[in-house]
């Protein structure tokens, strides 16, 4: 069975989705299935297919408003050749705009089943585009409600966006599948060599996060609570592996309130180093509320760390309160989520049976197992009557279109807006 997969995001760039779609990209050839990745063009990737890999690139304005995603061009005659040559059975889409449109259309055109995973709350990061509009981000939930009812089936990351899927009016059906962990590749590292590398004291006490530092992943939140634990505590160490946009005011804060010796910020790593990084901490740091899959913590799980967490959607399903972390009120406040830190260190003994724990809730979600899991689905769909395999219609197309187009009408109007403005205060100069 041939899968065509479409993503708007894709290796070189680190992220939940790009690291989510490379996994299950790999562990399907294992089970024996064909995969062609469609994704935008990065910096060191040029338009076009690669020669080591099926992976077409397409056209991207890089570093779109700030953000550090590449935005995709589709040009329709370099995609629609090479799918033609490929023969998919399956489209499955990663987003629901932009390269997600494309997988619909193409879908649509060749009378396709379409499976659509829901990776990402959109509406939370509305800010790259427009400014919080209230319009757009109910037009970004009509919108990706919309584009699941018009897939054969939709896969959710977890049980919390299944849920959230369905109360929005999701009809289509519904599988939650969360993206797999290498168990075996995270548990074993040198967090000697890390600490010695960053020149981290060996008795550190080390507070540890990983991610995309952005401002959707609620780090100034993080960074107060860290610090008013840190305060506290002066073997406590911040550890801060990643990068993007919100680093410089990480940095800044942590200095204001004298604690920037104590932070390390690693920057992006890989490999044997992301390992290593996991496996210098004591104690995994969390924050965010938009999530859909905590697929980081998981990570952190099985390098056997204890995690700290708001209660959230993605989270929830691997942070079990009093097991293997402290699972805190959403709204909980930093000085909460300070005190719950400290109560990992203030008892020994007690951080080694939450780590223990931690690895045993990593196994649950084993990459080969959730795999598995998703090639069944495409089983299942492609067993499906000819009449169920696809659910776009001439009317439904029609629909999107005045969707898209609305959309189109709300964005020059608020350029508009934000042109006017920028002009007027030139003026006042």
């Amino acid at each position: 069975m041939n899968i065509c997969m479409f993503t708007n995001t894709y290796l070189p760039h680190v992220g939940g989705v790009a690291r989510s779609v490379s996994l299950f990209e790999t562990d399907l050839r294992k089970l024996g299935r064909e995969v062609l990745v469609v994704a935008p063009t990065f910096p060191d990737k040029k338009p076009g297919r690669e020669k080591t890999s099926r992976v077409l690139r397409v056209p991207a304005i890089q570093n779109f408003n700030g953000s550090d995603f590449s935005v995709s061009i589709p040009i329709p005659f370099i995609i629609d050749e090479e799918i033609d040559a490929f023969a998919p059975d399956i489209i499955h889409s990663h987003h629901p705009f932009l390269l997600g449109d494309a997988a619909m259309r193409t879908a649509y055109r060749r009378g396709l089943p379409l499976v659509f995973t829901h990776h990402t709350l959109y509406e939370q990061y509305t800010h790259y585009v427009s400014s919080q509009s209230p319009t757009m981000k109910k037009f970004v939930i009509q919108m990706t409600t919309a584009y699941a009812n018009m897939c054969t089936h939709v896969v959710a990351p977890s049980q919390s966006i299944a849920d959230l899927l369905k109360q929005r009016g999701v009809k289509t059906p519904v599988t939650p599948i969360p993206t797999g962990v290498d168990f075996e590749a995270f548990h074993d590292g040198s967090g000697k060599q890390f600490r010695k590398e960053f020149s981290i004291p060996q008795n550190a006490r080390v507070i540890g996060h990983l991610g995309r530092l952005a401002r959707e992943k609620n780090l100034s939140f993080l960074t107060r609570a860290v610090a008013a634990y840190m305060k506290q505590d002066f073997r406590a160490w911040f550890v801060v592996v990643g990068d993007g946009p919100e680093k410089k005011q990480m940095e800044k804060d942590l200095a204001g309130q004298g604690l920037g010796d104590r932070l390390v910020m690693a920057g992006k790593q890989t490999g044997d180093a992301l390992v290593n990084a996991y496996h210098a901490m004591d104690l995994f740091a969390f924050s965010s509320k938009s999530e859909t899959q905590g697929m980081v913590v998981t990570e952190a799980m099985a390098a056997g760390n204890p995690v700290v967490a708001l209660d959230a959607s993605g989270v929830r399903e691997v942070v079990r309160d009093g097991h293997n972390g402290s699972l805190l009120d959403e709204d909980a406040d930093p000085e909460t989520f300070a005190q719950a830190i400290g109560r990992f260190f203030a008892e020994d003994g007690h951080l080694q049976v939450y780590s223990e724990n931690a690895r045993e809730t990593a196994r649950e979600f084993d990459r080969m197992h959730c795999a598995q899991k998703l090639s069944d689905l495409y089983t299942h769909i492609g067993r499906l009557p000819a009449s169920k395999k696809q659910k776009i219609n001439d009317d439904l197309f029609g629909n999107w279109e005045e969707m898209l187009k609305a959309v189109r009408i709300e964005w020059n109007m608020l350029y508009s807006k934000l042109n006017a403005v920028a002009k007027t205060l030139d003026f006042l100069k």
